[in-house]
């Protein structure tokens, strides 16, 4: 027998698992290919916590998989925490998130780990604001954030409030791999949970310190007062968590004319008005379009199911809809921010802007000519919200803005996450303060390309599902670290920068980024929740149509080699 298929039979025949999952293994026996699928792996637990397949088995996830995890999450707070440890649960409206939530709380509870559960579905962002409010050892948001709906997953957050970083995440993953079995994993019923005080619901008393923190990053409520009454705002959570608290920001700031798409605006596991509830993605847009065009808005802004990434659109020069890369929301609002510090002359001199390796340059370049100094991260917030920690504690820098290209934001210190709440705060903000000097935001955006340089980039991924997928992309990349090209549409390939290495004193990851003498650059980054593989590509250019050619030549380029892989 092998190991997959004794791992199988060994679910089949466990007592501590539930009828119906084995129910729902015995209706694939037979299968190879999907016991194969659902059992050659344990679901990984990487920085970002388990992201998987709602379903049963070592790769899926299931009650099983999260009581698990929560073990080891408990040992770990149980050992750092202090005397009192204890955990902050978010969850968002995926399929069985509050199942996965009150199991975790269940687990923590039946360790002594007291835990803060979210009465509802909450945004992200405000899980990583109640984990620094109430002082918690560790925070949990079960969310797979933008994927389909098949999806659910579980991040782990540390007592700063940013996801767990490599050390960390590693101690609890060592602590997962000491368990054995699921009888093995402590749990308690609610009730007795509640009656020890080891489980209490949080409600409306923290949502409140959340807007007031969110709110205190407005710049111009003044301008806001005198425009509000005629700047539309057209808004959809795409049937997530964003709905209550993304309203409720732009009305505490001023705005009125704020229009839902009905459609969206309600939690729907499924999605159903979607294919995928991704502000990145143009289709997510389509009903608002709808909306937008019907009413004449000024802007347009969805956030994804979590509430922790945020996608706009606005008009351009010729009164059409245009949807704003996540690049180009990132450099209007460095560009807001700063401008509105330095108008009020306020603006700090060790002011410092975080953005992560894959992000343009643009943003950097703007945040430089306002005198602020930029720092690089590796893709991933939780090394954005490290940097804050760190510089909260050393007094460096003081943090002005953090984000990266796939639409996450953060303005203020009082979270350590991407929030969409303040994001699609301060993005209708920025419009509406350009509004009033007779501005679009398309306007703004070509007097910075004007000023700075042309930025263009793209993102490209292939998706390689399965074993044989990770398989695959493990060969893809092995045949461009060890075969890199020397030139590329005729400019020389200046510098590799292998990051598996550990260079610029960045955490080791396997990510490779190839930089041009012409200033473009391209890298390949393998998900670390997804099975695919993505390719950033970045030029400038002294026109629009200058750097759209050198675009299209480098594309072309690297997509090239990769069909033939």
């Amino acid at each position: 027998m092998t190991r997959v298929q004794n791992l199988y039979e060994k679910w089949l025949q466990d007592p501590s698992i539930d009828e119906e999952t084995k129910k729902e293994l015995q209706s694939i026996a037979g299968q190879d290919k999907e016991i194969e699928d659902r059992f050659y792996k344990d679901l990984e637990f990487g920085t970002g916590g388990l992201r998987g397949v709602i379903g049963a088995g070592t790769n899926r996830m299931n009650l099983y998989t999260v009581g698990k995890a929560t073990q080891a999450l408990a040992e770990f707070a149980l050992k750092n925490g202090g005397a009192q440890p204890s955990v902050v649960i978010a969850y968002d409206s995926r399929h069985q998130s509050p199942e996965f939530a009150l199991e975790a709380a269940l687990v923590l509870a039946g360790n002594g780990v007291k835990a803060y559960v979210f009465e509802a579905l909450r945004p992200t962002p405000e899980l990583s604001f109640a984990v620094r409010e109430l002082k918690a050892s560790a925070g949990i948001v079960v969310t797979a954030s933008h994927n389909p709906p098949e999806y659910n997953g579980y991040k782990v957050y540390g007592a700063d409030g940013g996801q767990l970083v490599p050390h960390d995440a590693e101690q609890v993953l060592a602590n997962i791999q000491k368990i054995e079995g699921f009888d093995s994993v402590r749990k308690i019923s609610r009730s007795e949970a509640e009656e020890k005080g080891l489980l209490e619901w949080l409600g409306t008393e923290m949502d409140e310190k959340y807007y007031a923190a969110v709110t205190s990053v407005s710049q111009h409520p003044d301008v806001i007062k005198q425009t509000s009454g005629d700047f539309r705002i057209v808004y959809t959570p795409l049937h997530g968590t964003g709905n209550k608290p993304v309203r409720e920001a732009l009305k505490r700031i001023g705005f009125e004319q704020v229009r839902v798409v009905k459609e969206q605006e309600q939690p729907d596991s499924n999605f159903s008005t979607v294919k995928s509830p991704n502000p990145e993605e143009r289709e997510a847009f389509t009903l608002a379009l709808g909306d937008a065009k019907e009413w004449d808005a000024d802007i347009i802004v969805g956030t994804d199911p979590d509430a922790d990434r945020m996608g706009a659109v606005v008009k351009d020069d010729k009164g059409e809809y245009f949807v704003l890369t996540g690049n180009q929301s990132g450099a209007i609002i460095v560009n807001y921010l700063l401008g509105s510090l330095k108008e009020r002359g306020e603006l700090p001199a060790n002011g410092v802007v975080i953005k992560t390796i894959v992000t343009s340059e643009m943003g950097a370049v703007i945040a430089e000519s306002y005198g602020a100094k930029v720092l690089n991260t590796l893709t991933g917030f939780k090394y954005i919200g490290e940097k804050m920690t760190e510089f909260e504690s050393t007094g460096e820098h003081r943090f002005l803005f953090g984000y990266e290209e796939s639409y996450g934001y953060l303005a203020g210190t009082y979270a350590r996450d991407k929030d969409a709440v303040v994001a699609a705060m301060l993005i209708c903000e920025a419009a509406a303060y350009y509004k009033s000097q007779g501005k679009t935001l398309y306007d703004v955006l070509q007097e910075l390309y004007r000023q700075h340089g042309f930025f263009l980039e793209k993102l490209e991924s292939k998706t390689l599902k399965g074993k044989d997928g990770v398989e695959q992309i493990g060969r893809m990349m092995e045949d461009w670290r060890n075969n890199p090209p020397a030139s590329i549409e005729g400019v020389e390939v200046a510098e590799v920068e292998d990051y598996s290495r550990g260079i610029n004193g960045l955490p080791k990851e396997n990510v490779l980024k190839f930089k041009l003498k012409d200033g473009s650059w391209f890298c390949l980054r393998p998900s670390g929740t997804e099975p695919k593989i993505k390719f950033y590509f970045a030029v400038k250019g002294t026109t629009g149509d200058e750097a759209a050619k050198q675009l299209d030549g480098l594309v072309r380029f690297v997509l090239g080699r990769v069909e033939q892989q």
